[in-house]
């Protein structure tokens, strides 16, 4: 295939030409504040309006679609940015020191380089409404799939070397937490009353802040249930500033994906298993957790408490 053929395919992927470095050139993405107050404003205005209507049972939707429209703006540019990085790679096994070939090189590098900033500039805009989110529905939002991550703004990167490298370490470094990992699990449950409820929710949180109170730079291992409780572990994690590690099911194992999903977190060797309510898969993740020696604060009892056919001297706690 042609050089010039490859590029044009390029251009059209997905039905989006890829901007010319001219069209960018000196534009810079709005202020920070100014793309939070936007996002601020859009949201009040159009959830307060919806507030005690008809339509009020929609807001988690669309809200979470909301959120889901900036994450999405971000994706694209950052997909972008990965093809101009195959680019700029091609340029620099190219070079051959021409006043035209640094030119297109010194070309590119700068259109990769507004293009992540434009990305940066979606990532804010998705944070600001994703913390609105929460506020609305107590939930953390989360993708549909992928991992909700942000590389921020590149900035002074002087040459191709020096992008590639860049892009490189800061890619790695969003994708990785960091610090002690901690695994919770639990299932989806039903509640009695709403006393019951509050219960169980508080003997989960202050079960949480204890093993932080122990694990200092603790990072939470979980499922990804936004279904279950784990969603309620979530939500108490991004209001901590705590990261997270999800680890959804591979549905290709069928039956075997909830325990190959255990066999991958206890891989990270946690400091502690947090156990609630489940099933026969978070059965069998306290039971290979006690054989690796893992020490498991196992809340499976009623409402969120130690399960009572257990001694006090058998229990595992943080210490």
């Amino acid at each position: 295939m042609s050089t010039s053929l490859a590029a044009a395919l390029a251009a059209l992927e997905l039905g989006h030409l890829e901007p010319a470095a001219e069209e960018l050139s000196g534009m810079a993405p709005p202020p920070t504040e100014a793309l939070e107050q936007t996002v601020t404003a859009i949201w009040s205005d159009l959830f307060t309006t919806m507030t005690n209507t008809s339509i009020e049972r929609d807001i988690e939707d669309l809200g979470w679609s909301l959120v889901n429209l900036f994450h999405r703006a971000a994706a694209k540019k950052h997909g972008l940015v990965d093809r101009l990085t195959d680019d700029i790679r091609l340029l620099l096994a190219e070079q051959d020191g021409s006043e035209i070939s640094t030119n297109d090189l010194e070309e590119k590098i700068d259109l990769a380089k507004k293009v992540e900033e434009s990305a940066g500039a979606f990532e804010v805009m998705r944070d600001v409404a994703a913390a609105h989110y929460m506020r609305e529905t107590g939930r953390s939002w989360v993708p549909s799939s992928g991992n909700r991550i942000s590389l921020g703004v590149t900035a002074a990167i002087v040459d191709g070397n020096a992008f590639l490298r860049a892009r490189r370490e800061r890619r790695l470094e969003a994708n990785t937490a960091r610090g002690t990992p901690v695994v919770f699990a639990g299932g989806r449950l039903t509640f009695a009353n709403d006393a019951d409820l509050k219960t169980f929710a508080d003997n989960l949180l202050a079960t949480l802040n204890k093993v932080r109170a122990h694990v200092g730079d603790m990072y939470l291992v979980h499922g990804g249930d936004m279904k279950g409780i784990e969603r309620l572990a979530a939500s108490w994690a991004e209001q901590k500033g705590i990261q997270q590690v999800r680890f959804g099911l591979d549905r290709k194992l069928g039956d075997r994906a909830g325990f190959r999903r255990n066999e991958k977190m206890l891989s990270l060797n946690p400091r502690f298993v947090i156990a609630f309510q489940g099933n026969g898969v978070t059965e069998r993740l306290v039971i290979e957790a006690k054989a690796r020696n893992i020490r498991v604060v196992d809340r499976r009892g009623p409402l969120g408490t130690p399960p009572a056919s257990l001694k006090a001297g058998d229990r595992q706690r943080p210490r």
